[in-house]
């Protein structure tokens, strides 16, 4: 695999993140659904998970000899902090439903349109990345396999409960759809975040108990 193909998707990938949390910033100005608030934590959290892959990325590509003992502690403080911040988004997101009173909800159509755009977007991100990782097999290229697989998943199902939230607001059912969509952002986060945490703790394990043995 060109090393440059990975380091300019990965630069796609935080260039296309990017106005998604602002766009979403600037909608939640004029609609109050939990869902879409969830969605712009969710996405500024990706796109801090991005951002930072593409750093450790470029320096351990570009960065001349790169000792092991480096490597291994640039990519797992990469894993730790991004880790830690989708636990902590997620957490926060799970006080959203308790805080967001109102059941008028507003205009949802920036939150809506963005999370469309982003589960076409995040679709073609997961299928390159895994392409890329087939031809030549790369931890931050794998990891962005994952995060994107389930970006793609979550944006399909923020995109339905917004839709409900837009179309059919009168609906009983729009405050516990709306609700839904919040907790399987949370849930995703969390689960994602755990599973980051975790994974940078069994592989320092692994090599601990390697450099014993020697």
């Amino acid at each position: 695999m060109d090393r440059k193909a990975g380091e300019r998707t990965l630069l796609a990938s935080v260039l296309l993140s990017s106005p998604g949390p602002i766009v979403l910033g600037i909608g939640l100005f004029f609609g109050r659904a939990s869902t879409q608030l969830a969605d712009f934590v969710r996405r500024t959290a990706e796109l801090l998970a991005v951002v930072v892959s593409w750093a450790v990325f470029r320096i351990l590509r570009k960065g001349g000899r790169v000792g092991e003992a480096r490597k291994e502690k640039l990519e797992r403080l990469a894993g730790l902090s991004v880790g830690g911040a989708m636990c902590l988004s997620g957490a926060a997101m799970l006080f959203i439903p308790i805080l967001s009173r109102s059941t008028e909800k507003g205009n949802v159509a920036f939150g809506l349109v963005i999370s469309f755009l982003g589960a076409v977007t995040n679709t073609w991100f997961a299928l390159r990345y895994h392409k890329l990782n087939r031809q030549s097999p790369d931890p931050i290229l794998a990891a962005q396999r994952k995060l994107y697989f389930a970006k793609t998943l979550v944006d399909v199902c923020v995109t339905g409960a917004l839709a409900v939230v837009a179309f059919a607001p009168g609906l009983p059912a729009t405050n516990f759809v709306d609700l839904g969509g919040t907790l399987v952002v949370a849930v995703y986060l969390i689960a994602s975040g755990i599973a980051a945490v975790r994974s940078c703790g069994e592989k320092s394990l692994e090599r601990a108990g390697l450099g014993s043995r020697r």
